[in-house]
């Protein structure tokens, strides 16, 4: 069941943390996360159609969260929809913890603030219109 979330955090531990922004794609997205803890990072990942169901995110980033951070922006987007899914490494050690049936131990989030059934959100709850410049505010529980 959320031997997913373990992915999830894989792919964002992965992923480059720099991406080419492509020629012509002025959009943006301006994420901010309202976390209950003040310790450790919020880990990102921004995802197309094509990723999001599994494959690399077109960004992502490490939000240092015990220094005050709470919002990143990805500049240099193509116009399109978008999906975020992320969590809050609260303890800081680079990854998701779990329990031993593979449950998550630290909160999560995915945008729209969607909530999945039985595993992550899917596409048709978490997706979002970027054009030009876009906000969310997401919230980690």
């Amino acid at each position: 069941m959320f031997r997913t979330a373990s992915l999830i955090a894989a792919v964002i531990m992965s992923a480059a943390p720099a991406f080419a922004a492509e020629p012509g794609a002025d959009a943006s997205v301006s994420l901010t996360f309202e976390t209950r803890a003040d310790t450790g990072a919020v880990m990102v990942a921004l995802y197309d159609q094509t990723t999001y169901g599994g494959g690399q995110p077109v960004r992502a980033a490490r939000i240092d969260v015990a220094a005050g951070e709470r919002t990143v922006t990805f500049d240099g987007l193509p116009d399109g929809d978008y999906g975020v899914k992320a969590f809050h490494d609260v303890n800081g050690n680079g990854r998701m913890d779990t329990n031993p049936f593979g449950m998550p131990t630290e909160p999560f989030a995915f945008s729209n603030n969607a909530v999945g059934n039985m595993g992550p959100a899917g596409w048709d709850r978490a997706h979002f219109a970027v054009s030009g410049a876009t906000a969310q505010t997401i919230s980690i529980r």
